[in-house]
């Protein structure tokens, strides 16, 4: 294993476990003593098939569902790591259906509600562009739900970040 930090390939194993489908193993480079994580996934596992809007197949991309998340979780007070484990998350759902071929509308789905529970404001990002709203009443329509309902914003209990302070009493 090569560490991704001074690209030496001296490294030890300082932890192992099981995640999902694949085994999470803590690393730490003997060269520069950094830390990091790997995943294993075993090869033998069933290729998921992804059935795009069109009708065309692709092979699923785990990438490519990593990419999505992090575009909508960018600036967000979500960790990498907790974004790893949604990932594991989906992909475990996928597995357990058993079946050999998504719909790409089933996929986004399941992305969306990942996010509707993590974090808001990514979700509403992911939906944007997901559901491809044409204009504007499309966007509200969607979030209307979520600001009847009120609750946490998931900004970690600290409100609006970029709001200014609060107003004194006169």
């Amino acid at each position: 294993m090569e560490c991704p930090f001074c690209h030496k390939k001296k490294d030890k194993v300082v932890d192992s476990r099981a995640s999902g489908a694949a085994i999470r193993r803590r690393r730490e480079c003997l060269a520069c003593t950094r830390r990091y994580t790997t995943y294993e996934r075993a090869e033998s596992e069933p290729r998921m098939r992804v059935i795009k809007k069109d009708g065309s197949r692709e092979a699923y991309d785990r990438s490519k569902i990593r990419r999505g998340l992090l575009l909508a979780l960018h600036r967000r007070p979500v960790p990498t790591s907790r974004i790893d484990e949604m990932l594991q998350e989906i992909e475990d759902e996928l597995i357990a259906r058993g079946e050999l071929e998504i719909p790409s509308r089933t996929l986004g789905d399941l992305l969306m509600e990942k996010l509707k529970k993590e974090d808001q404001v990514a979700y509403v990002r992911f939906a944007s562009v997901y559901r491809d709203f044409q204009d504007v009443s499309a966007f509200v329509h969607e979030v209307e739900p979520m600001l009847k309902q009120g609750g946490p914003t998931q900004t970690g209990g600290k409100g609006n970040p970029r709001a200014g302070p609060e107003p004194r009493p006169a």
